[in-house]
Protein backbone atom coordinates (compact mmCIF):
# COMPACT_ATOMS: atom_id res chain seq x y z
CA UNK A 1 0.00 0.00 0.00
CA UNK A 2 1.41 3.39 -0.99
CA UNK A 3 0.67 6.44 1.14
CA UNK A 4 1.80 10.07 0.89
CA UNK A 5 4.36 11.61 3.19
CA UNK A 6 3.96 15.28 4.15
CA UNK A 7 6.30 17.91 5.50
CA UNK A 8 5.63 20.42 8.29
CA UNK A 9 3.94 22.75 5.81
CA UNK A 10 1.41 20.10 4.81
CA UNK A 11 2.92 19.59 1.35
CA UNK A 12 3.23 16.10 -0.06
CA UNK A 13 6.92 15.34 -0.58
CA UNK A 14 6.78 11.70 -1.71
CA UNK A 15 4.94 8.41 -1.40
CA UNK A 16 6.17 5.40 0.53
CA UNK A 17 5.17 1.76 0.59
CA UNK A 18 3.82 0.58 3.96
CA UNK A 19 3.53 -3.07 4.95
CA UNK A 20 0.18 -4.78 4.46
CA UNK A 21 1.12 -7.07 7.36
CA UNK A 22 0.79 -4.08 9.70
CA UNK A 23 -1.44 -1.59 7.88
CA UNK A 24 -3.55 -3.90 5.69
CA UNK A 25 -5.00 -6.45 8.13
CA UNK A 26 -8.77 -7.19 8.14
CA UNK A 27 -10.47 -5.79 11.23
CA UNK A 28 -11.20 -8.44 13.87
CA UNK A 29 -13.75 -6.94 16.24
CA UNK A 30 -13.65 -9.81 18.74
CA UNK A 31 -9.88 -9.63 19.17
CA UNK A 32 -9.86 -5.83 19.49
CA UNK A 33 -12.65 -5.98 22.07
CA UNK A 34 -10.86 -8.67 24.07
CA UNK A 35 -7.63 -6.67 24.22
CA UNK A 36 -9.46 -3.43 25.03
CA UNK A 37 -11.28 -5.03 27.96
CA UNK A 38 -8.04 -6.58 29.17
CA UNK A 39 -6.11 -3.30 29.03
CA UNK A 40 -8.83 -1.46 30.92
CA UNK A 41 -9.01 -4.22 33.53
CA UNK A 42 -5.24 -4.19 33.99
CA UNK A 43 -5.35 -0.43 34.61
CA UNK A 44 -7.65 -0.88 37.62
CA UNK A 45 -5.99 -0.62 41.02
CA UNK A 46 -8.41 -2.92 42.82
CA UNK A 47 -7.70 -1.29 46.19
CA UNK A 48 -11.28 -0.36 47.16
CA UNK A 49 -12.16 -1.74 50.58
CA UNK A 50 -15.00 -1.47 53.09
CA UNK A 51 -15.28 -2.87 56.61
CA UNK A 52 -17.74 -5.61 57.46
CA UNK A 53 -19.63 -5.66 60.76
CA UNK A 54 -16.87 -7.86 62.16
CA UNK A 55 -14.20 -5.27 61.35
CA UNK A 56 -15.93 -2.10 62.56
CA UNK A 57 -14.71 -0.81 65.93
CA UNK A 58 -17.36 -0.82 68.64
CA UNK A 59 -19.18 -2.87 71.22
CA UNK A 60 -20.90 -6.12 70.31
CA UNK A 61 -23.47 -5.66 73.10
CA UNK A 62 -27.10 -5.94 72.11
CA UNK A 63 -28.57 -2.43 72.17
CA UNK A 64 -31.70 -3.32 74.11
CA UNK A 65 -33.80 -6.33 74.99
CA UNK A 66 -35.43 -8.34 72.23
CA UNK A 67 -39.07 -7.75 73.20
CA UNK A 68 -41.26 -5.25 74.92
CA UNK A 69 -39.73 -1.99 73.72
CA UNK A 70 -41.98 -1.37 70.74
CA UNK A 71 -38.94 -1.08 68.46
CA UNK A 72 -37.66 -3.42 65.82
CA UNK A 73 -35.31 -6.14 66.97
CA UNK A 74 -31.77 -4.79 67.17
CA UNK A 75 -28.37 -6.38 67.54
CA UNK A 76 -25.17 -4.41 68.13
CA UNK A 77 -24.44 -0.93 66.82
CA UNK A 78 -22.11 -2.56 64.26
CA UNK A 79 -25.10 -3.86 62.33
CA UNK A 80 -25.13 -2.87 58.61
CA UNK A 81 -28.59 -1.38 59.12
CA UNK A 82 -27.21 1.28 61.46
CA UNK A 83 -25.19 4.40 60.75
CA UNK A 84 -21.51 3.74 61.36
CA UNK A 85 -22.02 0.00 61.11
CA UNK A 86 -20.39 -2.44 58.74
CA UNK A 87 -21.09 -2.67 55.01
CA UNK A 88 -23.00 -5.62 53.62
CA UNK A 89 -21.14 -7.22 50.70
CA UNK A 90 -18.78 -4.22 50.47
CA UNK A 91 -15.75 -4.18 48.15
CA UNK A 92 -12.51 -5.84 49.14
CA UNK A 93 -9.06 -5.54 47.53
CA UNK A 94 -8.82 -7.79 44.49
CA UNK A 95 -6.75 -8.27 41.37
CA UNK A 96 -8.60 -7.43 38.15
CA UNK A 97 -5.66 -8.32 35.94
CA UNK A 98 -6.32 -10.33 32.79
CA UNK A 99 -3.65 -12.20 30.85
CA UNK A 100 -3.51 -11.05 27.23
CA UNK A 101 -1.43 -13.33 24.97
CA UNK A 102 1.23 -11.52 22.96
CA UNK A 103 -0.12 -12.82 19.65
CA UNK A 104 -3.58 -11.42 20.48
CA UNK A 105 -2.17 -8.03 21.56
CA UNK A 106 -0.15 -7.65 18.38
CA UNK A 107 -3.02 -8.77 16.16
CA UNK A 108 -5.34 -6.22 17.78
CA UNK A 109 -2.74 -3.48 17.28
CA UNK A 110 -2.35 -4.38 13.62
CA UNK A 111 -6.14 -4.34 13.25
CA UNK A 112 -6.55 -0.81 14.57
CA UNK A 113 -3.54 0.48 12.62
CA UNK A 114 -5.03 -1.03 9.47
CA UNK A 115 -8.41 0.51 10.31
CA UNK A 116 -6.87 3.99 10.58
CA UNK A 117 -5.02 3.51 7.29
CA UNK A 118 -8.11 2.17 5.52
CA UNK A 119 -10.35 5.01 6.71
CA UNK A 120 -7.85 7.70 5.71
CA UNK A 121 -7.17 8.69 9.33
CA UNK A 122 -3.47 7.80 9.12
CA UNK A 123 -1.17 10.68 8.20
CA UNK A 124 2.58 10.36 7.82
CA UNK A 125 5.00 13.24 8.22
CA UNK A 126 8.66 13.07 7.23
CA UNK A 127 9.95 14.38 10.59
CA UNK A 128 9.35 16.87 13.40
CA UNK A 129 12.57 18.86 13.14
CA UNK A 130 11.66 21.19 16.00
CA UNK A 131 14.83 22.89 17.23
CA UNK A 132 12.88 24.31 20.15
CA UNK A 133 9.52 23.72 21.78
CA UNK A 134 6.89 25.94 20.16
CA UNK A 135 3.18 25.29 20.67
CA UNK A 136 2.29 27.73 17.86
CA UNK A 137 4.46 25.77 15.45
CA UNK A 138 2.74 22.50 16.36
CA UNK A 139 -0.70 24.11 15.96
CA UNK A 140 0.32 25.44 12.55
CA UNK A 141 1.60 22.00 11.51
CA UNK A 142 -1.62 20.27 12.56
CA UNK A 143 -3.68 22.87 10.72
CA UNK A 144 -1.56 22.47 7.56
CA UNK A 145 -2.18 18.71 7.70
CA UNK A 146 -5.93 19.25 8.03
CA UNK A 147 -6.11 17.90 11.58
CA UNK A 148 -8.88 19.77 13.37
CA UNK A 149 -9.85 17.24 16.04
CA UNK A 150 -8.14 14.78 18.38
CA UNK A 151 -4.85 13.29 17.20
CA UNK A 152 -2.25 10.85 18.44
CA UNK A 153 1.30 11.82 17.44
CA UNK A 154 3.64 8.84 17.19
CA UNK A 155 7.42 9.27 16.94
CA UNK A 156 10.13 6.64 16.69
CA UNK A 157 11.41 7.56 20.15
CA UNK A 158 10.51 10.11 22.78
CA UNK A 159 11.21 13.62 21.44
CA UNK A 160 11.23 16.33 24.08
CA UNK A 161 10.46 19.28 21.80
CA UNK A 162 7.50 17.47 20.23
CA UNK A 163 6.10 16.58 23.65
CA UNK A 164 6.52 20.12 24.98
CA UNK A 165 5.07 21.66 21.82
CA UNK A 166 1.88 19.60 21.98
CA UNK A 167 1.18 19.08 25.67
CA UNK A 168 -0.94 22.24 26.00
CA UNK A 169 -3.04 21.51 22.91
CA UNK A 170 -6.40 19.91 23.81
CA UNK A 171 -6.97 16.34 22.58
CA UNK A 172 -3.42 15.97 21.29
CA UNK A 173 -1.27 13.16 22.72
CA UNK A 174 2.27 12.05 21.93
CA UNK A 175 3.81 8.60 22.33
CA UNK A 176 6.84 6.63 21.11
CA UNK A 177 6.08 3.84 18.63
CA UNK A 178 7.40 1.13 20.95
CA UNK A 179 4.67 1.72 23.57
CA UNK A 180 1.78 2.24 21.16
CA UNK A 181 -1.46 0.59 22.29
CA UNK A 182 -4.97 0.25 20.90
CA UNK A 183 -6.63 2.37 23.60
CA UNK A 184 -4.58 5.42 22.62
CA UNK A 185 -5.25 4.85 18.92
CA UNK A 186 -8.99 4.36 19.31
CA UNK A 187 -9.27 7.38 21.64
CA UNK A 188 -8.11 9.75 18.89
CA UNK A 189 -9.58 10.54 15.49
CA UNK A 190 -6.29 10.94 13.59
CA UNK A 191 -3.11 8.91 13.85
CA UNK A 192 -0.12 11.09 12.92
CA UNK A 193 3.11 9.12 12.56
CA UNK A 194 6.58 10.13 11.52
CA UNK A 195 8.16 8.10 8.72
CA UNK A 196 10.65 6.62 11.20
CA UNK A 197 7.79 5.63 13.50
CA UNK A 198 6.11 3.76 10.63
CA UNK A 199 9.32 1.83 9.98
CA UNK A 200 9.60 1.09 13.71
CA UNK A 201 6.05 -0.25 13.75
CA UNK A 202 6.78 -2.46 10.77
CA UNK A 203 9.90 -3.74 12.51
CA UNK A 204 8.05 -4.52 15.74
CA UNK A 205 4.81 -5.96 14.40
CA UNK A 206 5.48 -6.78 10.76
CA UNK A 207 8.24 -9.04 9.54
CA UNK A 208 10.37 -7.68 12.33
CA UNK A 209 13.63 -8.71 13.82
CA UNK A 210 13.89 -11.95 15.76
CA UNK A 211 14.26 -11.59 19.51
CA UNK A 212 15.25 -14.50 21.69
CA UNK A 213 14.78 -16.94 18.84
CA UNK A 214 11.17 -15.93 18.25
CA UNK A 215 9.67 -13.64 15.64
CA UNK A 216 8.86 -10.23 17.15
CA UNK A 217 5.63 -10.14 15.15
CA UNK A 218 3.95 -12.84 17.27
Amino acid sequence: MKVPVYNLSGEEVRKIEISDKVFGVPFNEAVVHQVMVGLRANARQGTASAKTRGEVAGSTKKLYRQKGTGYARAGSKKSPTRRGGGVTFGPKPRDYRQAIPKKIRHLALRCVLSSKAGEGDLKIIDAFDFKEAKTKKMIATLAALGIDSSALIVTQKSEGNVILSSRNIPEITTTPASVLNILDILSHKTLLMTEDAVHKAEELWGNGAKQGGKDASV
